[in-house]
């Protein structure tokens, strides 16, 4: 029988299948031992999954209550523990609000929804309304067991309609028991009427809140959007649209070049807080000719070596920065690179010399001045190492994202 270090090697595999024919024992005194690699007692928690020896609990829950160990593998353990009654004293004990562990926060109070602490009720409404995928799996798991133990009327009874986050577990609740949430679509947070427009599922009902000339206008767009997920038909948004006057959101100093470019690459799959003028825009109205990244850039470097500007061969952002990708290519020129945007013919470079720009401009590129034309994108949210604010068009013309 291999050893647990010979089922997990140093590396990104792991043998949980093997893991799981070991004697659950062997697997608890080694999670127990905070000696061993912490990555491999996290795999070995996983493996006790159903079936943690009895005599182990005691030192297990030690490992989970002991804050100098790993958050990985206490959080692991909470997955595999968290249903043990002796264990609600300490996940409610205020020492717990010290805990800043990654994901710690998120597992303690998952825990005490498991164990059917309806105070946790606050704190996992506000988890469950998380943008971070990770909380937020973690939030409505929590309040998911609370409604299946104390039912969903106990839950819904100790949430405040003034929070955001409270109204969206309401619209999760009504969602799941196959109640109308269209109502929510003219909530004043967008992240409410959001949540209500991707998980709106009667197209009649959509389609007369989307025709109601007494819905506001963003509930109405909502109401579009929400028919397009459902039908894919974008006919009956270009109708609402139309109708409304064709909103639009307006921003200073944005050409129509760019913001086409903008619209149809970001708009489709903007953050929940974005003002859904934005997806109904990218729904009903052409996108910009497909780029022809390849030609671009060949183009770009011809003439630039026709000028008698030297250059490296092009790579992507990605490539450039050694991770990530991004919107854009470039062509290494020591300290002065040049972008070539494959969202349309956008080019840009620090380089002081405005030789470089006329070279570029002669061959058809449209030059980018982020001093000159950088202009927050209002109302368009956009993922950003961290952030889900508006961006400025430069950002999002030559955007990288590691």
């Amino acid at each position: 029988m291999p050893s647990i270090d010979e089922l997990l090697p140093l590396g990104p595999g792991k043998d949980l299948p093997a893991l799981r024919a070991l004697d659950p024992e062997l697997l608890a005194r080694y999670v127990a031992d905070r000696g061993n690699p912490w990555w491999r007692r996290r795999h070995c928690v996983h493996a006790l999954e159903g079936r943690v020896p009895q005599a182990c609990v005691p030192e297990l829950i030690a490992r989970v209550k002991d804050t100098g160990d790993t958050g990985e593998v206490r959080i692991a353990l909470l997955d595999v523990l968290g249903d043990r009654p002796e264990l609600l004293p300490w996940v409610r004990h205020e020492d717990r609000r010290d805990e800043k562990a990654s994901g710690m926060p998120a597992a303690l109070l998952r825990t005490r929804g498991r164990l059917g602490d309806l105070s946790a009720v606050p704190g996992l409404a506000a988890m469950a309304a998380d943008p971070w995928a990770r909380n937020r799996e973690a939030g409505e798991a929590g309040l998911d067991a609370l409604a299946a133990r104390h039912g969903p009327a106990a839950v819904l009874a100790l949430l405040d309609e003034k929070r955001p986050q409270d109204r969206m577990v309401r619209v999760r609740t009504r969602a799941r028991a196959g109640e109308d949430v269209t109502g929510a679509l003219a909530d004043p947070d967008r992240a409410v009427a959001h949540l209500a427009a991707s998980l709106a599922d009667d197209a009649d009902r959509l389609r007369s809140c989307a025709a109601d000339p007494d819905s506001p206008v963003e509930a109405a767009l909502w109401a579009a959007y929400a028919l397009h997920r459902l039908t894919e038909d974008a006919s009956a948004a270009r109708e609402v649209w139309t109708r409304l006057g064709r909103p639009r959101v307006e921003v200073d100093g944005l050409d129509e070049e760019t913001r086409a470019a903008i619209v149809h690459a970001y708009a489709p799959d903007c953050r929940r807080l974005s003002d859904p003028r934005w997806r109904i825009e990218a729904l009903v109205t052409a996108p910009p000719a497909p780029v022809d990244v390849r030609d671009q850039l060949r183009r770009a470097a011809a003439a630039l070596t026709g000028a008698g500007f030297e250059h490296g061969a092009p790579v992507s952002v990605g490539e450039h920065n050694h991770q990530g990708e991004g919107s854009y290519w470039v062509l290494p020129r020591g300290e002065f690179p040049v972008s070539v945007s494959t969202l349309g013919r956008f080019v840009t470079c620090h380089d002081p010399d405005p030789a470089v720009r006329r070279t570029l401009e002669a061959a058809g590129f449209r030059w980018f001045d982020p001093a000159v034309d950088d202009v927050t994108v209002t109302g368009l949210c956009v993922y950003f190492f961290g952030s889900r604010k508006p961006l400025g068009a430069g950002d999002l013309l030559f955007y990288w994202q590691d």
